[in-house]
């Protein structure tokens, strides 16, 4: 009965929703003397183990990752290439074990400016998930938080819904987020201390947790470490 009670313990006081900035591929190559791109196939590949691993260990509801912002655009234009380019050419193949393990894909962000083919499979790929009841990931690519919220607006707006009628309820409904819970924990890996225009409603009562540690060296160990930070702490979402 000990066991049984301290495994429920356990497994309440990890995070429902896990959002996090890979943040480091590029130094992580500078520092391993590859080039920029290098890291991000380095990091693609991180990306991969650690949403299998949070899925199948600890059975994590919802994982969000910041792949590529509505900033980044401003990166020199042969690494914005490179991105694109292993997006393109994984998407289909990630929807397919993704859909083997039961994992919903979402996307977060604007399609519009992403070009046709990697659109297209992006579309795809979330049809193909669509009806999994595992793991929600949400592909945060081409995404922006302020553009996010703008959006909603104008939604709304564009609706004529009466302002009496706009609650956060509503309001969340209108995000790219729609049907997600708000963040529980977000991690920011590479040594910066910001979260860079990311989940910006929704982490309003987020616990952050920053380490030092590239995002292609993120392991297990690591996410272990942050998840056992996140344990010892009290939420109190302004309470006492």
């Amino acid at each position: 009965m000990e066991a049984t009670a301290s495994t429920t313990e356990e497994k309440t006081r990890l995070p429902n929703h896990i959002a996090i900035i890979m943040d480091g591929n590029g130094r992580w190559a500078e520092c391993h003397g590859l080039p920029r791109f290098q890291g991000h196939l380095a990091g693609l590949e991180r990306a991969r183990s650690l949403i299998r691993y949070l899925n199948n260990k600890y059975h994590i509801k919802y994982l969000t990752l910041y792949g590529f912002s509505t900033e980044n655009w401003s990166r020199p234009r042969d690494e914005v290439s490179g991105i694109l380019g292993i997006f393109a050419e994984i998407i289909d193949q990630e929807a397919l074990a993704f859909h083997k393990q039961g994992i919903r894909l979402c996307h977060l962000g604007r399609l519009e400016e992403l070009p046709p083919g990697l659109r297209k499979s992006i579309k795809r790929s979330m049809e193909l998930t669509k009806n999994n009841t595992g793991m929600t990931f949400g592909l945060a690519f081409n995404y922006g938080g302020r553009i996010e919220i703008l959006e909603a607006v104008r939604r709304i707006v564009a609706e004529n819904i009466p302002p009496q009628n706009i609650d956060e309820n509503l309001f969340n409904n209108y995000l790219y987020t729609a049907g997600i819970p708000d963040v529980d924990l977000l991690i920011r890996t590479g040594g910066e201390f910001r979260i860079s225009n990311f989940l910006l409603w929704q982490s309003a009562y987020s616990e952050y947790y920053f380490t030092d540690v590239f995002w292609p060296d993120f392991n297990e160990k690591e996410i272990d470490k942050a998840l056992l930070s996140y344990r010892q702490r009290q939420r109190r979402f302004g309470g006492l």
